[in-house]
């Protein structure tokens, strides 16, 4: 296996020549909580200026892609469309339109609203999400917990508020409806929810659920290749014509690596120098560097 490249002017200069679409994941990589990360505007922009294809494709379920629009125009980042914003929250959705999933059944959420609002966009009725956040079961007697069972797919992602009425809801409607899905958004096991600390991601969400039905859930978001099949449609671009940045070994550069891509790693995130060239680390990237600004020092010297 190659040894990871540290970023320098001279092989930026063959990277970028190679590459006509740069694909980022957002936490850890553009920002870090609501903070942006020093120098990203400008990376973009140059980027642009270069007429490359600037992408975001991100494994946090917290939002819709119409709220990510939001978030990157309030961090400045104004030239950044809804169009250009890949999210697990809308590959959940996809998922079930692309495998014909019926429009009678319904969708129960594990999750943030991103993920109700992306499934109503589908056309789909979604139940739980953060409406449930304040439900608790009742362990009486005789109680029988209901759950609806027209259900059909579970959606499990990021969810700040998981409970004990959540997981029964879910557990029951995989366990017990015919045929229901599950479906998980993406397995990260912690994510930089604020800037100055990692909190545990939706992979915990995901692994209380595999525990309690005895199921693995269909992983749509990153490594999962899923999301690929809609950027290639849009782009028209080759995967070994993109380069996807991102700051995860077993995320962003596995989903990279799979897909055939070019791959990145910034240590701005998850990832450290160490932990990316200790011996027992079997995936490596193309590329490292300390964050994505160094494009742009890096196209500037000599």
């Amino acid at each position: 296996m190659a040894t990871p490249q540290l970023l320098s002017s001279s092989n930026l200069k063959s990277l970028f020549d190679s590459v006509n679409t740069f694909l980022f994941d957002c936490d850890g990589v553009i920002w870090k909580g609501e903070t942006l990360i020093d120098g990203v505007s400008q990376t973009l922009d140059l980027l642009r200026s270069k007429g490359k294809n600037v992408v975001f494709v991100t494994n946090n379920s917290m939002k819709s892609r119409r709220q990510y629009a939001e978030k990157f125009r309030s961090l400045g980042l104004t030239s950044v469309t809804q169009d250009e914003i890949f999210s697990s929250s809308f590959a959940a959705a996809m998922y079930l339109k692309v495998n014909n999933f019926p429009m009678d059944k319904k969708v129960y959420v594990i999750g943030g609203e991103g993920v109700i609002e992306e499934l109503k966009f589908a056309g789909y009725t979604a139940l739980g999400g953060p409406e449930d956040s304040d439900k608790k079961p009742q362990w009486k007697s005789n109680c029988l917990f209901e759950h609806d069972k027209s259900v059909g797919a579970v959606v499990v992602g990021l969810d700040p508020n998981i409970n004990y009425y959540k997981l029964q809801y879910g557990t029951l409607c995989v366990r017990e409806n015919p045929g229901c899905l599950f479906i998980a958004t993406n397995r990260d096991s912690v994510g930089h929810m604020t800037d100055l600390q990692e909190w545990p991601g939706a992979g915990c969400m995901v692994s209380a659920m595999c525990g309690s039905t005895d199921r693995e859930p269909i992983v749509v978001g990153k490594p999962s290749t899923f999301m690929m099949d809609f950027l290639l449609h849009k782009f028209g671009t080759e995967t070994s014509r993109m380069c996807m940045v991102g700051d995860r070994l077993d995320t962003d550069i596995l989903f990279g690596q799979n897909a055939g891509c070019k791959t990145l790693l910034v240590l701005s995130g998850v990832t450290s120098e160490s932990k990316l060239l200790e011996e027992g680390n079997n995936i490596k990237p193309d590329y490292y560097t300390s964050m994505v600004s160094d494009i742009l020092k890096l196209m500037d010297s000599p």
